[in-house]
């Protein structure tokens, strides 16, 4: 089986769906099963589904970091006891020569007991976002047909450059003199109509009254006398009584 190369570092997406027909370690009730994954140094562990039995259902995802040269995953399904250790149910190898040459794989794998007996498929999907697809693998070669040369070819003609005349994009109309017959009338002269109003300068100009033609005002100006009148016969005393 080939090897592909340049996957070091490069990311793995498994989501472990679920199992199929497991082997049954239980007598009484419904056995928990889980499932371990391990690549290299990585290991992962689904939840435990309770009273899962014989098919467990997980939709669990991982996220693996490969490793240049190792292309194979280790799947391990247990049975989870609660006083006891836990049940191995079986265990199984997942090549990943398909999903890293092609980008995607939907496979149920199938696992075995110790001894080698068959004990259920666990289903898996993978995603390896940067495939190296093989062209000439997967793409039937395919060449590309050639332009089809016809068997009569059109005559080369080319027309005179003076026989023809660029046509102008608007219609040709006579002139305004050929189409319409002269009027009878002359032009109108800007000149010889008189203004009917004479200009501003024409009119007189309105004659008012100098401030100093009204006649003065008849009334004689106030004098301001602020003199006391004299004092009677008897200073500072009142007028003696008439009787």
């Amino acid at each position: 089986m080939s090897m592909i190369s340049g996957i070091q570092g490069q990311l793995l997406e498994i989501t472990v769906v679920s199992c199929n027909k497991l082997k049954d370690t239980e007598w009484i009730s419904r056995q928990d099963p889980y499932v371990c994954l391990e690549y290299g140094s990585t290991k992962f562990r689904t939840r435990t589904c309770t009273d899962g039995g014989k098919n467990p259902t997980f939709q669990e995802k991982f996220v693996f970091t490969l490793i240049e040269g190792l292309q194979e995953i280790n799947v391990v399904v247990w049975n989870s006891n609660t006083l006891t250790y836990d049940d191995f149910i079986g265990s199984g190898k997942i090549q990943l020569q398909k999903v890293l040459s092609m980008g995607y794989d939907d496979t149920a794998w199938p696992i075995q007991t110790k001894t080698g007996r068959h004990a259920g498929e666990v289903r898996l999907i993978m995603f390896y976002a940067n495939a190296n697809k093989q062209a000439t693998s997967y793409a039937p070669s395919y060449t590309a047909p050639q332009p089809h040369t016809p068997m009569y070819s059109a005559p080369s003609y080319a027309a005179p450059a003076a026989a023809y005349q660029t046509p102008s994009p608007y219609p040709a109309y006579p002139p305004h003199s050929a189409a319409y017959p002269p009027t009878p009338y002359p032009p109108p002269q800007t000149t010889a109509y008189t203004p009917v109003y004479p200009p501003p300068s024409a009119y007189p100009p309105i004659s008012y009254p100098a401030h100093s033609a009204y006649p003065p005002a008849s009334y004689p100006p106030p004098t301001l006398d602020y003199s006391y009148p004299p004092a009677g016969p008897y200073p500072g005393t009142y007028p003696p009584r008439p009787y």
